[in-house]
Order: structure tokens, then C-alpha cells, then sequence
């Protein structure tokens, strides 16, 4: 139960840190939402009273406190560039991020760890050297080079998809999982590469302990030794990496979604961003905090049901 809330004590000190610096960085940057929203041509006067409107000549401790207010109850107030509510905006949004994300997970999750034990059981072999070549050429790719090359190659030549023709899941679901693949691919490729990597290093480290040459002694098959006793302590360090992998899938896909044209959370966070509109900002980078932190809670529940020796505390 402590342990439990310390955790939550954390996420709410956190979030509040990342909200002021988040406020305190939109106050040095220049720039002006109501101009963003008026645009150039608009009067002094025009501009003054849209900023009266959004509260923006109120001072910032009033409208930082406002903000938080609105916070813990769900409302992070209007957008000024799209004059809807911010609570709208990211619901509309989050569903693609999220499909995103999911889809990428289950590819790392489903290729590199039957890669990574592959290569470790035949080390130093043909298939190690040839898969160990192969994911050192996409650890060097970035995730939007990589959706360039894809969009070019699939899109553009092979026209397995037009390249830019987004089709929501309410239109066409089919559609629109065959249009997520290609960007799932692309944020998942450099993923799966480092985790089978690290998979295959923890596993040969594993292989050299004591206990495993207990088991070989005791007439213990390769497979049952690998499966029932190194794999599991193999996973332990991994499963740390794979936590920062999945926060960073699941927050970092801002290049990506503006590669394909995809209308998720990055993209929103871009736009919102380059229009200085500061509570889609604020809601945008809490919900990237907030992912980064629930994902290492959930890493260390799983630390202790992997190796119930490891206490949470």
C-alpha cells in the first residue's frame, strides 16, 4: 500500500513540475496567441480584445492557478486557435496515437523477442551474424527517415497506399488499419532492433552462469534450461528497456504522425505549438508525462511478478 502511494504521490508532483515548466517556457518564447489567431493584418485593438477574451493579460500566477483548477477537474479551458474545448480536442485525437502506439508495441513485442532468443541460441552462426547486421543497419535509421523510405517505396511506387489519405476508423476500419500499419512500421523497426540487441546480449550473459551449468549437469535439455530458467532472468533487464521503449512509442510519435498525416496527438501538439496555444500545450505534455510515468509504475509491478524475489517498496 505504500508503495502504491508514493507512486501516486510522484505523479502528482510530476505532472505539477512539468505544468510550470511548461508555463514558465510558453512565457520566454515569443509569440502571442490571439496574434497567431487574428493573423497579421488584425488592429491593436482587435488583438487586445481577444487577449482580454483568453485571460492572457491577467497575470501568471492567475492564470497558472487557473489552469490547475481546471485541471483536476478535467477542463484545460479552450483551445484560442480552434475555439473549442481542449477536452474535445485531445479526445479526438488520443484514439490515434493510441492505435499507433498499440499497433507499434505488438510488433516489437511479437518479432524482437522470438529474434532475440534466435540469435542467442545460435551465436556466433550465420543466422546470428546475418540478423545482428540487419538490426545495426536500423539502429542507425531514424523512426522518420524510415517512414520517408516507406512512403516512397510503398506509396509512391508500389501505391499499396496514397501517401497523405488519412481514413478514420469510423469511415473505413479496414482502411484505416492498413493506412496504420505502414507508420507502425516505421516507428517500430529501430525499436524492434535495439530490443533484440539487448535481448541477445542478456540472454548469452545468462547462459554463462553457474546455474546453468548446474542444470546442463543434472541432464536438463538446452530447450528446458533456456525456457524455464534463463529466459526468465534474461527478461528482467529487458524488461526495464522495454518500458522506456513503450513511453517512447507512445509519446514520441510527433515526426511520424506529420510524415503520414496522421491527426493524432503529435501532430496536435506541433500545430498547437507553432500557434502558441498554450493550453493545448499544457494538456498535450501532461498526458506525454503522465504515459512516461504510468508506464515505469507498471514496469515495476512486473519486475515482481516475473522474479518474486524483487520486494516493491
Amino acid at each position: 500500500m505504500r508503495f502504491y502511494v508514493k507512486k501516486i504521490i510522484t505523479l502528482v508532483l510530476t505532472l505539477l513540475l512539468v505544468s510550470l515548466l511548461t508555463f514558465v517556457a510558453f512565457q520566454v518564447i515569443p509569440g502571442d496567441g490571439a496574434l497567431s489567431k487574428l493573423g497579421m493584418d488584425a488592429t491593436e485593438e482587435q488583438i487586445e480584445a481577444l487577449r482580454e477574451s483568453l485571460g492572457l493579460n491577467d497575470s501568471m500566477v492567475v492564470r497558472f492557478t487557473r489552469f490547475l483548477e481546471g485541471a483536476v477537474k478535467g477542463d484545460f479551458g479552450n483551445s484560442s486557435q480552434y475555439s473549442v474545448s481542449v477536452t474535445s480536442l485531445v479526445k479526438d485525437r488520443l484514439p490515434v496515437t493510441v492505435w499507433l502506439a498499440g499497433l507499434s508495441i505488438a510488433m516489437i513485442v511479437v518479432i524482437s523477442i522470438p529474434l532475440g532468443i534466435l540469435c542467442s541460441r545460435k551465436q556466433n552462426g550465420i543466422v546470428d551474424r546475418l540478423i545482428t547486421l540487419v538490426t545495426q543497419a536500423f539502429m542507425a535509421v531514424p523512426s522518420f527517415f524510415l517512414g520517408i523510405l516507406i512512403t516512397l517505396i510503398f506509396g509512391v511506387t508500389l501505391k499499396w497506399f496514397i501517401p497523405g489519405k488519412y481514413v478514420g476508423p469510423s469511415q473505413d476500419f479496414g482502411q484505416f488499419i492498413q493506412y496504420m500499419i505502414f507508420p507502425a512500421v516505421a516507428v517500430s523497426v529501430p525499436k524492434i532492433a535495439m530490443t533484440v540487441k539487448f535481448l541477445r546480449s542478456s540472454v548469452i550473459r545468462e547462459l554463462k552462469r553457474d546455474y546453468v551449468r548446474t542444470a546442463k549437469s543434472k541432464g536438463n535439455r538446452e530447450r528446458r534450461i533456456l525456457y524455464k530458467h534463463v529466459l526468465k532472468n534474461a527478461l528482467m533487464p529487458v524488461i526495464t528497456f522495454m518500458g522506456m521503449v513503450i513511453a517512447d512509442v507512445l509519446a514520441g510519435s510527433i515526426v511520424i504522425e506529420q510524415v503520414f498525416n496522421l491527426p493524432g496527438m503529435g501532430r496536435l501538439l506541433v500545430v498547437a505549438i507553432s500557434n502558441r496555444d498554450f493550453n493545448v500545450v499544457q494538456a498535450a505534455v501532461l498526458y506525454i508525462a503522465a504515459v512516461v510515468i504510468i508506464i515505469n509504475f507498471i514496469v515495476d509491478l512486473l519486475y515482481q511478478k516475473v522474479d518474486p524475489r524483487v520486494k516493491i517498496s
